[in-house]
């Protein structure tokens, strides 16, 4: 009877005394029905056993009903009740000394376990410090005490009992403890709660950590962008030649050591960059948004003026090496020309000013006249030679030689002076014509003397010139015109031995008349002062640079033969890197769009590859090896290659980077598929819908084609994003759309499109095609989700306090959460009171923090 009141809550009649067994066994039958209405199985018992005084069937049904209504209920990560409830235990009491709980027996019996119970869920109950494992008795006391006074848990269990009972009753701890869990099970609410938001916390301090890495790397490298690009665009020249080799050398000293570091930074950069936006999508965060001017595009566009300003740079270079080296040759060529010229006029002007024809004899004024024709053929002679004087230092001008000034004034004065004797030599033969009435004899041998010797005199001049003259070639081709030019000279030479013996003999004709008819003649040809000993002293000269010319001609062919090889060796070795690297980018494009095994097995092999690509690096340092030889040797073009070196450094630069992009994707396709549970099979059916529809292998879909991508896939856009409706057209699946009240207009399209393509290329990205079915086929985490979480914390507040916070939160997480959270401002705010709405909505971009 009395259990049948303790389990309906309703008092019933004492039978009579003479009725009592009858009306005990109604009142037990009605206590039996109503715990069988409640789901709780009685096998083998009857109200008679009961009201008989069998004590074993009774404590059975008894210990039914315990786990019934006060154990069945318990549930820790789908385990049984029993094994639930342990594990429960060993969870709160794990953080205590001297406390193992392993069962519901004998890991009880120094009462250490109760008062960890206790003191875990409300500390401030019990001193937990000051107890002793050799004190069972006053710990048992102690747990229960505090249970009944200040948890309303009575005291089932007797301390005495549990200590001299070697194995303790499993049944009444059990039921016992079960008591704590039901007494703190909204505690575990708020944990469960604060578990949830510690998470969700964790994964936005990661992502800011990242962004700041980002955005200090991405201002280093703009930095240094910023500081070199003005070193590359400096244009400065240098007036020497040594001076600008050494610019050369110093850029490239940046091309190999200083530049390779910041390629990798770059690269470095956009591969965190992708792997940061990867994971904001994966944890439902908004994607990121750098600083203004750190954008990737905004990288690569000041990356593209560094490598333009590169180019410029190399060119302005060479052009003024190939300038100083013309600037070089030419000056000389000045030089050796003025001093020929100045040593002819030295003298000139003061023969042109004498008055000798004043006191002359009529033989004599004759001889002045005919001397001052010869002078005047000379003079002639020597107009080009001023004339390519002049046209040696207007291109000096226009080259902008750093000596110029030295050089316009040398010409000028040699203008000057050239000008002058043709004045003074004008006004001399004006003087002589007057006189020439006077003149009737001339002896015409030394005339012919003087006309034959001095065209003579000056030819030899002119081929000493020539021959001590410097050149400066580029190829074999041009040492070989000089070469054949040089033979054709020489080929000249008889015929000019031919004219001097003439010449000389019309000196000997004049000797013998002189001697045999005995004139006058003052010893010497009044004509001209070109002697037959300067004449055979000149000739010997000749003969003596045309061996001297020979060797130098020799020497140069050599050097040009040595350029060619080297050309040849650079050819030989860029035509097979260029098409290697090309081959390779194509073979990364391949391999980016195929499906063979697992994505850890892609990665293996992409990183495979990468490796062999990296150990190709010798044979580049190799042929930019063969390239500063080139460039040292002053070699400017070369016929057996089309490929330049800054061909091959870019093409590299662009495979080392493409690979290391590539293996990145399938990084994040690892990392997308992990945090959302895609399946190795799923991940293969969505690259081979992609690769279907990507017809021109451009590793990207256009609207229509994403479209059909997203039908083959049974993907319902408007109803249901888990739901495969099997291959259909596109007319059927819009009308499967509006069959489930889904109309999918060009405005929906369009905000489709704008979650797969943010920047509005007019393409998409297999990533991107990932990441939006990855979004729309798994479970994430949501701001409604959190603030729920924050509700239970707050006890079922609109608002939380700071202690609230501490007492829930690991230490740094809760000072994050204060340091961002709004002031609450509702009707029933108190003083420090926080708004953990506007927090949770912040955390996912609906707002700012």
């Amino acid at each position: 009877m009395l259990l049948l009141e303790v389990i309906s809550g309703e008092r019933l009649a004492k039978p009579e005394r003479g009725k009592m067994r009858v009306h005990k066994i109604s009142n037990v039958n009605k206590a039996l029905d109503f715990i069988a209405s409640k789901g709780v199985k009685l096998v083998s018992i009857g109200a008679e056993e009961i009201v008989d005084g069998n004590v074993k069937m009774t404590l059975g049904m008894i210990w039914t009903i315990i786990l019934r209504f006060a154990i069945q209920d318990i549930s820790v990560e789908e385990t049984s009740a029993k094994e639930g409830l342990l594990l429960w235990c060993q969870r709160k009491t794990a953080p205590y000394k001297n406390v193992n709980i392993q069962n519901f027996h004998i890991s009880w019996k120094d009462g250490l376990g109760f008062c960890a119970l206790i003191h875990r869920h409300r500390p401030e109950l019990i001193d937990y410090g000051k107890l002793r494992k050799d004190d069972p008795l006053t710990n048992l006391n102690t747990a229960f005490d505090v249970a009944e006074k200040y948890l309303d848990i009575p005291k089932m269990l007797d301390a005495e009992d549990i200590v001299g009972t070697a194995r303790p009753d499993e049944k009444a701890i059990m039921t016992y403890v079960s008591s704590f869990y039901h007494a703190f099970s909204g505690a575990q609410k708020a944990e469960t709660a604060a578990n949830r938001i510690c998470k969700v916390l964790a994964v936005n301090q990661e992502n800011e950590q990242l962004m700041e890495d980002y955005e200090k790397l991405a201002s280093d490298l703009l930095e240094w962008i910023r500081r070199t690009i003005p070193w590359l665009e400096n244009r400065a020249p240098e007036n020497t030649m040594h001076a600008m080799q050494q610019k050369l050398e110093d850029f490239r000293d940046y091309r190999r050591l200083h530049k390779p570091p910041k390629v990798q930074e770059k690269c470095q950069l956009e591969i965190n960059f992708n792997t940061l936006q990867t994971k904001l999508r994966l944890s439902n965060r908004p994607a990121f948004m750098p600083s203004e001017g750190r954008m990737v595009s905004d990288i690569n566009n000041a990356w593209g003026c560094l490598e333009q300003a590169e180019k410029g740079y190399e060119e302005w270079l060479l052009n003024e090496i190939r300038r100083l080296e013309r600037l070089d040759h030419l000056a000389e060529k000045f030089r050796q020309k003025a001093s020929i010229h100045e040593a002819w006029t030295d003298g000139k002007e003061a023969m042109l000013r004498q008055k000798d024809y004043e006191t002359a004899t009529l033989s004599e004024i004759k001889a002045l006249l005919k001397k001052h024709e010869a002078f005047e053929s000379d003079l002639a002679a020597h107009q080009d030679r001023v004339e390519q004087i002049a046209a040696i230092a207007q291109e000096l001008n226009e080259l902008d030689y750093y000596d110029s000034p030295s050089v316009n004034a040398r010409c000028q004065k040699i203008c000057d002076q050239w000008d002058n004797l043709g004045a003074l030599t004008q006004k001399r033969r004006e003087a002589l014509e007057r006189t020439e009435k006077l003149l009737e004899t001339i002896d015409q041998l030394y005339l012919e003397y003087a006309k034959r010797a001095a065209p003579f005199n000056n030819w030899m001049e002119g081929a000493m010139e020539d021959l001590q003259d410097t050149f400066i070639v580029h190829t074999i081709e041009e040492i070989q015109g000089l070469t054949t030019a040089h033979e054709q000279f020489k080929a000249t030479l008889p015929d000019a031995d031919k004219e001097r013996l003439a010449i000389l003999g019309i000196h000997n004709e004049v000797s013998k008349i002189v001697q045999t008819y005995h004139v006058n003649m003052a010893g010497t040809n009044p004509y001209t002062t070109i002697t037959p000993q300067e004449i055979n002293g000149k000739w010997d000269h000749v003969r003596q640079l045309v061996p001297r010319r020979d060797q130098a001609l020799t020497e140069e062919h050599t050097r040009q033969q040595h350029n060619e090889r080297l050309r040849k060796q650079f050819g030989a070795q860029a035509n097979v890197i260029g098409p290697w690297i090309q081959t390779k980018m194509e073979e990364i494009g391949r391999i980016s769009i195929e499906m063979h095994g697992t994505l850890e097995d892609q990665l293996n092999h992409l990183r495979q590859y990468e490796k062999s690509i990296v150990n190709y690096k010798p044979k580049i340092d190799q042929l930019e090896g063969d390239h500063q030889l080139i460039q040292e040797a002053l070699i400017f073009d070369n016929k057996h290659t089309n490929y330049t070196m800054e061909h091959i450094r870019v093409g590299w630069e662009q495979l080392l980077t493409t690979i290391a992009r590539t293996i990145n994707e399938v990084e994040n396709q690892i990392l997308t598929r992990d945090a959302k549970g895609i399946s190795q099979e799923q991940m293969n059916e969505f690259r081979a819908s992609f690769n279907h529809f990507d017809r021109d292998h451009s590793g990207t879909l256009g609207p229509e084609e994403f479209k059909a991508c997203l039908i083959s896939l049974g993907y319902d856009i408007g109803n249901d994003p888990q739901k495969k409706t099997g291959m259909m057209d596109t007319d059927d699946f819009r009308a499967c759309l509006i069959s489930m009240g889904y109309n999918m207009g060009e405005a929906e399209f369009a905000r489709i499109m704008s979650i797969v393509d943010p920047n509005r290329l007019g393409v998409v990205t297999f990533q991107a095609f990932i990441d939006f079915m990855s979004r729309e086929t798994a479970d994430t985490d949501t701001a409604d989700q959190v603030m729920a979480s924050f509700k239970i914390l707050a006890g079922d507040k609109n608002y939380i306090t700071v202690d609230e916070l501490r007492r829930e939160l690991p230490p740094d997480q809760a000072e994050y959460c204060i340091a961002r959270m709004a002031p609450y401002t509702g009707p029933d705010a108190v003083p420090g009171a926080l708004d953990y709405m506007s927090f949770s909505t912040a955390l996912y971009g609906e707002s700012d923090l």
